[in-house]
């Protein structure tokens, strides 16, 4: 994405402009739904809002300029302000990701439907980024949100030797997963077949610019 600052500065701007969206919404999803779910903690933090300022993280951010996915700046809440904490924190989980899908069907409906097609092309950064946001965090690995979801769906017993792995080498294997291996990193070999899937499915002849 960074090399488009100086050979395309429109192309530039438009995939900026599609990060903040998509990091925004997707953490403001995750307040909201804690919100919803009887947690203030969110909103007291100044969480529950789409002011992108509120949700960098510079290392996800970092990771979405140059790889096209990352993540945000976690939100965080009070497991026992919730009715059912386990459950609960698996369905604000995953608000976040559900919301980026949610973001890129409704670009990839405009794109078909709407846009004059000279036009629709400065719509596909923003698809690429609301999917590859949605995927990566969908990883079940703390501290993304397929982690907490995980623990959300597995039985209790599963859940809780889970949990514990999660909480001591989490971050350790999320940073394994990103390191290249080989020149690859095996995180990007594990999520660019549904990536790829997804956008084929959602734009024009894949989309590619």
């Amino acid at each position: 994405m960074l090399e488009t600052l100086f050979t395309n500065p429109l192309l530039f701007f438009v995939w900026i402009l599609s990060l903040l969206i998509a990091i925004s919404v997707h953490e403001a999803a995750h307040a909201y739904s804690a919100e919803y779910l009887g947690d203030p903690t969110p909103r007291l933090q100044g969480r529950t809002t789409l002011n992108p300022l509120a949700h960098l993280d510079p290392l996800g951010t970092l990771m979405l300029l140059l790889f096209r996915f990352g993540w945000g700046r976690p939100v965080q809440f009070d497991p026992y302000n919730l009715a059912n904490p386990r459950r609960d924190a698996a369905l604000i989980s995953l608000a976040g990701p559900v919301s980026n899908l949610v973001l890129t069907t409704i670009a990839s409906l405009l794109i078909h439907f709407i846009l004059p097609s000279y036009y629709a092309p400065l719509l596909y950064p923003f698809v690429f980024l609301n999917v590859g946001l949605a995927i990566f965090n969908l990883i079940p690995v703390h501290p993304l949100d397929g982690g907490k979801i995980l623990i959300g769906i597995l039985p209790q017993d599963l859940a809780y030797e889970w949990q514990s792995i999660m909480n001591r080498y989490g971050t350790i294997i999320l940073i394994l997963l990103i390191f290249p291996i080989n020149g690859v990193s095996p995180a990007i070999s594990l999520i660019t077949p549904v990536i790829d899937f997804l956008i084929n499915l959602l734009l024009p002849t894949g989309g590619l610019i």
